[in-house]
C-alpha cells in the first residue's frame, strides 16, 4: 500500500436549490457580517437573486463584491480585502466560476490575517487562521471549492498560484439550479476543464494515490457521460447537478494528485492573451495526450476502458490511442475555437509561451513524461 496523504473540504452539500439555504449555511457557521464575493456576470443574470433574497430576510447582513475578473489580479483581490476589512465582515462565501471563489479564499484569509499576497505564491507559506468560508460553483469546471489552490495573476502577466490547507473552504454547495442558464461555450469549457483535471490527476508523477484515482475515476465518467447534453441543452437539472459532482470530484483528486503539463502550457496563454482557463487547457489537450502517450499508455488505457467498454478487451497501447482519440473528438465538437490561431494567438507568440510555459516547474514536474523547451514549444505548434 502506497503511503499518502489526503484532505478535501469538510462539508459537501449537493442538493438542488440548496443555495438558497445560504443564510442558515453563515448563521451556523457563527457568521453575522457576510461578504458575496462574484462577478458582474452573475449578478447581472439573477441567478444569485433567491439566495440574496434569503440574507436580506435573515438576521444577516451582507455586503457585495461584485468586480471580480478572470483570473483575478492582485489589484482586484487586493479591493475585495479592503471592503472586508472597511465593512468588518465576519464570513465570506464565493459565488460563481473559479475565479470568484479564488478571490474569495483569499479575502477569507487576508482580511482575518494579514500578508502580503505577493509573498505567498508557492506552497504552505500562508498564515491562519481565516474566517468562515463558503464556496458555490455556477460552473461545472474548476472544482476550486475543493482545492487548496488560488491563481492570481501578477502584475506581470504570470499566473501564479497561493496553496495552502487554509484555503479548503468550511463547506461546498453544489446547486445544479445555478447553473441551468449558463450557455453553451461556457459549459463547454468548464466541462472540459474539469476532464483534464481527471486525466491529469489519474496520470500524475507525484502523489497519485488510490483515493485520489477513485475521485478521478468516476469525475471522467460523469463529465463524460453528461457534458454532450449539458452542452446542447442544459436545461436538464440532473444533467447540470451530475457536472457539477463531476466537477468536484475531478478537483478532490487534482487537489491530492496535481495537474500537470496541460495546466502548465494553458497558464501562459491566460496570462498573455486573456483566454478563459477553460479554453486555454481545452486547446493544448489534445497534443499533450499524445505526447504522453508512450509513456502513459497504461494509465490512458485505463481511462479508456472506463468510459469505452468497447476498449476492454484491447492491449494497452489500442486501448490509449482509442482513447486519446475519443477525448480530442470530444473537443472538437465544442463549440469554441478549436486551435491556437483560431483563439488570437499568433506565430511569432510561440516561443514566449514556451519561455512562459518552462516557468511552471511546479506543474511540469507532475507531468507523465518530461517536458524540454523544445518540447514546449512543439505542442504550442501542434495546437496552432
Amino acid at each position: 500500500m502506497s503511503t499518502f496523504s489526503f484532505e478535501t473540504t469538510p462539508r459537501i452539500i449537493c442538493e438542488q436549490g440548496s443555495a438558497t439555504k445560504l443564510h442558515e449555511l453563515v448563521l451556523g457557521l457563527g457568521g453575522s457580517r457576510v461578504l458575496i464575493v462574484t462577478d458582474q456576470g452573475m449578478l447581472k443574470s439573477g441567478v444569485l437573486q433567491q439566495a440574496l433574497d434569503a440574507l436580506s430576510e435573515s438576521s444577516l447582513s451582507f455586503e457585495l463584491f461584485s468586480d471580480v475578473q478572470a483570473d483575478p489580479p492582485e489589484s482586484i483581490i487586493e479591493d475585495a480585502i479592503a471592503v472586508a476589512v472597511t465593512k468588518k465582515i465576519d464570513a465570506v462565501v464565493g459565488i460563481g466560476g473559479g475565479s470568484s471563489m479564488d478571490t474569495a479564499k483569499l479575502v477569507a484569509l487576508l482580511a482575518k490575517t494579514r500578508q502580503p499576497l505577493s509573498e505567498l505564491y508557492g506552497i504552505g507559506l500562508a498564515k491562519g487562521p481565516r474566517l468562515p468560508l463558503i464556496q458555490i460553483p455556477t460552473t461545472a469546471g474548476t472544482g476550486s471549492e475543493v482545492t487548496p489552490i488560488s491563481i492570481v495573476t501578477t502584475p506581470s502577466h504570470e499566473k501564479k498560484g497561493v496553496v495552502s490547507p487554509l484555503l479548503y473552504p468550511d463547506i461546498a454547495v453544489l446547486d445544479g439550479v445555478l447553473t441551468l442558464g449558463l450557455p453553451a461555450h461556457v459549459t463547454a469549457m468548464t466541462g472540459i476543464d474539469a476532464m483534464v483535471h481527471a486525466i491529469e490527476a489519474y496520470t500524475s508523477r507525484h502523489k497519485k494515490n488510490p483515493l485520489s484515482d477513485m475521485f478521478a475515476i468516476k469525475a471522467l465518467q460523469l463529465l463524460y457521460g453528461n457534458i454532450r447534453s449539458a452542452v446542447s441543452d442544459g436545461k436538464d437539472p440532473v444533467v447540470r447537478q451530475n457536472m457539477l459532482l463531476g466537477s468536484l470530484m475531478a478537483g478532490i483528486a487534482f487537489a491530492n494528485a496535481p495537474v500537470a503539463a496541460v495546466h502548465a502550457l494553458a497558464y501562459p496563454l491566460g496570462g498573455h492573451f486573456g483566454l478563459p482557463h477553460g479554453l486555454s487547457n481545452s486547446l493544448m489537450l489534445a497534443p499533450v495526450l499524445r505526447f504522453n502517450q508512450s509513456i502513459a499508455a497504461g494509465q490512458y488505457a485505463e481511462l479508456g476502458r472506463v468510459i469505452l467498454p468497447e476498449s476492454a478487451g484491447m492491449d494497452d497501447d489500442n486501448a490509449s490511442r482509442v482513447f486519446i482519440h475519443t477525448i480530442s473528438s470530444l473537443v472538437a465538437e465544442m463549440p469554441y475555437s478549436q486551435t491556437l490561431k483560431d483563439a488570437g494567438v499568433a506565430e511569432s507568440d510561440l516561443v514566449m509561451l514556451a519561455t512562459d510555459a518552462m516557468k511552471v516547474q511546479r506543474l511540469l514536474m507532475n507531468n507523465p513524461r518530461d517536458v524540454v523547451y523544445e518540447d514546449a514549444l512543439a505542442l504550442y505548434q501542434a495546437a496552432y
